[in-house]
């Protein structure tokens, strides 16, 4: 069993960021520019915004907060996205999900330029991704690609299962594993809440991806043995055994699985910092205007 360590990888990838914004300082003079919008004070948004942004200074990045309270107007949050889209200094720009109840996430996301839209959210990206076109690609899925990659993990003709169809993990994880590429090239089977017997189906899988937000939900029973497993949940729940009170837990029983894994993602340090780096490495396209 070996660890897909995501922490290790990051920080390479950070490190070659880096060294590549500093040859486009030196010959353009040109600084990437990451802007993220944070509405409210909810605690996990907090912390992945200050990892954002400690991110960001660490490559050498320009990156801009833009804080407002909870009861800010949908409309008041439009104009502002407008006022970006519009500013050629900014490369690419984000607005923290998810949003207070007043306000639409998707007319938000659809407001947003696609051409800066380096959280690959808005549908002009998912349908060029789907279309296998160039595109910003969600951070997640974006990250475990190249964890896969730099792994030499090898999915050609893999029986790939994913659980969990959301448009950020899911659906676009399904298109990648699919494509004709490298990693790539899995026979994808989709699963949800709805899949019956879905460890008839987790059994026969080579790769399982799960991103469904149910903490120790795939259990060592469940696989076969040398799978691959890319654990996606994240998960806090209250602990006695930790000095903060509390513990992250993916959505796999990691000590049930591991012994049974070739090779596993932990949690955490295992897909999350793969995220921040991909979000980077998007701003760094986009910067390069190499997606659009």
């Amino acid at each position: 069993m070996e660890i897909l360590d995501g922490k290790a990888t990051s920080t390479a990838l950070k490190e070659e960021i880096k060294q590549e914004v500093e040859q486009i300082k030196a010959t353009q003079g040109k600084i990437p520019h990451l802007v993220v919008i944070l509405v409210g004070h909810d605690g996990g948004s907090e912390t992945y915004v200050a990892a954002k942004v400690k991110a960001c200074e660490y490559v050498g990045f320009k990156s801009t907060l833009i804080r407002y309270e909870n009861d800010v107007t949908e409309t008041t949050l439009l104009e502002k996205i407008n006022e970006l889209n519009n500013d050629n200094d900014i490369d690419g720009f984000i607005v923290q999900l998810p949003l207070p109840k007043h306000i639409n996430e998707q007319k938000v996301i659809e407001a947003i330029d696609y051409r800066k839209d380096v959280d690959g959210f808005h549908p002009v990206n998912a349908g060029r991704l789907m279309l296998g076109l160039p595109a910003f690609i969600p951070a997640t899925p974006m990250g475990i690609m190249t964890l896969l990659k730099r792994y030499n993990v090898d999915t050609d003709g893999k029986h790939c299962v994913v659980i969990g169809r959301s448009h950020i993990v899911g659906r676009p994880m399904s298109v990648l594993m699919s494509n004709k590429a490298n990693p790539g090239n899995a026979t994808v089977t989709l699963c949800h809440s709805h899949t019956p017997n879905l460890k008839e189906i987790t059994l026969q899988a080579d790769i399982i991806i799960a991103a469904l937000g149910k903490p120790e939900f795939l259990k060592g029973d469940m696989v076969k043995d040398g799978v691959v497993i890319i654990d996606v949940g994240v998960t806090r729940l209250p602990s006695d055994k930790t000095k903060s009170g509390w513990k992250l837990y993916g959505d796999v029983a990691f000590d049930e699985v591991s012994p049974k894994s070739s090779y596993i993602t932990p949690v955490p340090g295992g897909v999350g910092p793969m995220t921040i780096a991909s979000l980077l490495q998007n701003t760094l396209l986009s910067a390069k205007n190499e997606i659009y």
